[in-house]
């Protein structure tokens, strides 16, 4: 297989994803009535709060499972959110790792007995998902250990009592020993979750009984999935030690990044304050203005050479921009036609000749394209490389924008210097004080002005191949800048397509604070703006996932320069959104 269609099934497969989740989305906002959940970098977020990750048959794999496994997970988060109170939850949650997640695990047992009447359909999609899960399990291996099987026969047990419904056939023979040994210890507390399903207090104090017996049985000596030894590998989950042992599927793509991070302790919450050691050294700068005429005169006949070479279609691009972009507009009448709204000036006409029926007129409606759409790029180090294809992408854009009547701009951001600079210089001399915040003298780089037409701005595009201009990114403050750029537009509906092949990177500013600084910053600016709704917001990953940072992302190949069908890969990410 060649490096070209390995990547484009991986794209494939990550478009798949972006798709299933989103459909999900759709249905656990229409289950439980709560509109701001969306899913971000494959977890579920209400607003910009970062959602458990709850039971673990509730996180089904892209690779794995059909799409009804989706659907059941996507019912079950649902349930969960709808019917029952969190706040109550945590108050009578236990401490103790083994014990916390068993009655979690009760806990959404017990929410997804709580299906509305009228739904049978959300009923056999939980059946279906939890014997999708079962049958995962028994094929891993983890049942092959005493603390396996005595899990899952619990998880089964519970679930039958409380639901209704009965165990996995296929587990019944493997469980029975277990269930029979069991069944006296915890045969009244089983009986109380089923009789108190309802209240969710009550059935807590069986569902706390029962996790405190099982978490005792669970103490083996020498047992490899020892509880702590367990919590300790997994840092990113209060789940872990019950996740680890339970939900073993793959949750990202082979030979596709994503920028999943960690939470920053020098910015502590999404909310966090950002900061900034000096601004004394940042610039905006036309980015042409770095070049020397002549060597962007080559410039742009290299850029002219690639975009003849792959025979781009620009008016076809341009009339799919306009009927993605563009909004019906009154713009007058038609006179004379035989339906329609009755014109009052004919009515004469029918009192002399009673057969005439062009008596009516129909509103003359054209498309007009009243849309900015901004290219953000990213000038870091390692989107060198894809330079050249980067400006082909937007210089034809650009060309197809203009003619569908909307305008363009195009941005790029990098570091006036590697690994800080002069500002880090600053930082040194001051005593390095603790977490200075951003420490590296940041560069704005503007292409093309949204006002200029593309064949003024044809040599600035050019600038874009000028490799030193490649130097470290940080993506946050460049979204926020040309966001603000955006914002300060006329145009009715607005547009950002951040193009990157990576996470915020500056060294200098991850040293003073911590890898995970600038990450959550873009996390929480880009959030921000697209919890406003006055700007769409894309995010376009040259080779990487982008979804934990933009809530609509695609993935693209830009190893070779863009063809007919990358433009067509971008229109489809573009038509997920409608005017607003």
């Amino acid at each position: 297989m060649t490096r070209a269609s390995a990547v484009g099934q991986v794209q494939a497969a990550v478009r798949h994803q972006q798709k299933v989740q989103a459909l999900c989305a759709g249905l656990i906002r229409a289950l439980c009535a709560q509109p701001e959940l969306h899913f971000r970098g494959r977890r579920l977020h209400r607003g910009k709060h970062l959602l458990p990750l709850f039971a673990p048959h509730l996180h089904p794999s892209i690779e794995k499972d059909d799409f009804l496994s989706f659907r059941g997970a996507a019912d079950g988060l649902a349930l969960r959110l709808a019917c029952s109170d969190h706040a109550l939850h945590l108050r009578l949650q236990p401490q103790a790792p083994v014990e916390r997640l068993l009655f979690d695990l009760f806990e959404q047992i017990r929410a997804e007995a709580m299906i509305p009447a009228g739904m049978p359909g959300v009923t056999s999609n939980l059946r279906h998902r939890h014997e999708q899960w079962v049958l995962t399990y028994l094929h891993s291996g983890l049942a092959e250990s005493a603390r396996g099987i005595l899990l899952l026969t619990v998880a089964q047990i519970c679930r039958s009592r409380v639901t209704g419904e009965p165990v996995v056939e296929s587990s019944e023979d493997l469980m029975e020993a277990t269930r029979a040994g069991i069944a006296p210890l915890i045969g009244h507390d089983v009986a109380g979750l089923r009789k108190h399903r309802h209240d969710q207090a009550a059935y807590a104090v069986h569902a706390l009984s029962i996790a405190h017996l099982i978490a005792g049985l669970t103490h083996f000596e020498n047992d490899p999935f020892d509880a702590e030894s367990v919590q300790h590998q997994a840092k990113d989950s209060e789940h872990a030690a019950f996740t680890m042992m339970m939900n073993f599927d793959a949750t990202v793509q082979e030979g596709l990044g994503s920028g999943v991070t960690e939470q920053s302790m020098a910015l502590p919450s999404p909310s966090g304050q950002y900061k900034i050691f000096s601004t004394a050294y940042d610039r905006e700068i036309v980015a042409a203005a770095l070049v020397r005429p002549a060597q962007l005169r080559e410039y742009r006949e290299q850029l002219d050479k690639r975009i003849t070479a792959q025979g781009i279609n620009v008016p076809r691009l341009s009339r799919q921009l306009k009927a993605i972009l563009a909004d019906p507009m009154t713009d007058g009448w038609d006179s004379n036609q035989e339906e329609g709204r009755i014109d009052g000036s004919k009515l004469a006409r029918l009192i002399a000749s009673p057969t005439e029926r062009r008596l009516f007129r129909t509103e003359q409606l054209n498309l007009n394209a009243d849309c900015t759409v901004t290219f953000l790029i990213d000038c870091s180090g390692s989107m060198r490389e894809h330079a050249e294809s980067v400006a082909v992408l937007v210089d034809v854009f650009a060309r197809a924008l203009e003619l569908a009547g909307a305008q363009s701009e195009v941005l790029g951001f990098t570091t006036g210097a590697w690994n800080g600079g002069q500002t880090q210089r600053d930082w040194q001399r001051l005593g390095q004080p603790a977490h200075p915040g951003r420490l590296n003298e940041v560069s704005h780089l503007i292409f093309k002005t949204a006002p200029t037409p593309w064949r003024r701005a044809r040599s600035t595009l050019a600038a874009l191949l000028k490799s030193d201009l490649f130097r470290e990114g940080i993506d946050g403050e460049a979204v926020d800048w040309a966001c603000r750029r955006l914002e300060a537009c006329e145009a009715r509906r607005k547009l950002l397509i951040v193009i990157s092949d990576g996470c915020p990177m500056d060294r200098a500013t991850q040293l003073a604070n911590d890898a995970q600084y600038l990450d959550n910053h873009l996390k929480e600016v880009t959030l921000r703006h697209e919890q406003a709704g006055r700007i769409e917001i894309f995010g376009v990953g040259v080779g990487l996932d982008l979804s934990p940072y933009y809530a609509i992302s695609h993935a693209l190949d830009l190893s070779s320069a863009p063809d007919n069908s990358m433009f067509q890969e971008l229109l489809g990410m573009l038509a997920r959104v409608g005017p607003k």
